[in-house]
């Protein structure tokens, strides 16, 4: 997996996050769940409506607090692309959730394989929020969390590519 190193491009939740978006589902009314038809769909496709949602915000979060700590954007401009930027991964996972609640209540033995794929997914999306985490500290952080992970026997160099400048040498 190649990671984009510019920090002025804000990631958009894609692919990584269709197969957990489509095993998600939120029991609005509280009945534990049913596997009939419309209920089935509208839960399930709230569900992954919801961990679009939360994805993309966190990802735009920290992308954008690296931004507004350059000074590169205000407080203010930080919260529009947020919300600009969920909105549209809402809209996104919409379409994706319902179709996939759709395949499930047709073909529901696909379960199982969505749900591997889901865990593949959900760790490509970890490294994401980790880079995004990662670029929003400053050099002082950078190296205080490098020495704490060193002293815990973490090595995060391999999460970095060892790309960053002043991490080749250590």
């Amino acid at each position: 997996m190649t990671r984009d190193r510019d920090p002025f491009r804000i990631p958009q939740a894609g692919v990584e996050m269709a197969p957990l978006s489509g095993l998600a589902s939120i029991d609005v009314n509280l009945n534990g769940g049913s596997l009939t038809g419309g209920e089935f769909v509208a839960e399930s496709t709230l569900g992954g409506v919801v961990i679009y949602a939360i994805y993309q915000a966190l990802l735009t979060g920290l992308r954008t607090e690296a931004l507004r700590k350059r000074g590169s954007i205000t407080r203010a401009v930080q919260v529009q692309m947020i919300a600009s930027t969920v909105w549209e991964s809402v809209k996104q996972g919409a379409a994706v959730s319902l179709v996939l609640a759709v395949v499930l209540l047709i073909f529901p033995w696909l379960a199982f394989p969505l749900s591997l794929l889901g865990l593949v997914g959900m760790g490509k999306a970890s490294l994401d929020l980790f880079h995004a985490f990662w670029d929003g500290l400053d050099e002082l952080q950078r190296a205080e969390l490098l020495a704490a992970a060193m002293e815990a026997g973490v090595n995060l160099r391999r999460f970095l590519n060892g790309d960053e400048p002043g991490l080749q040498g250590a």
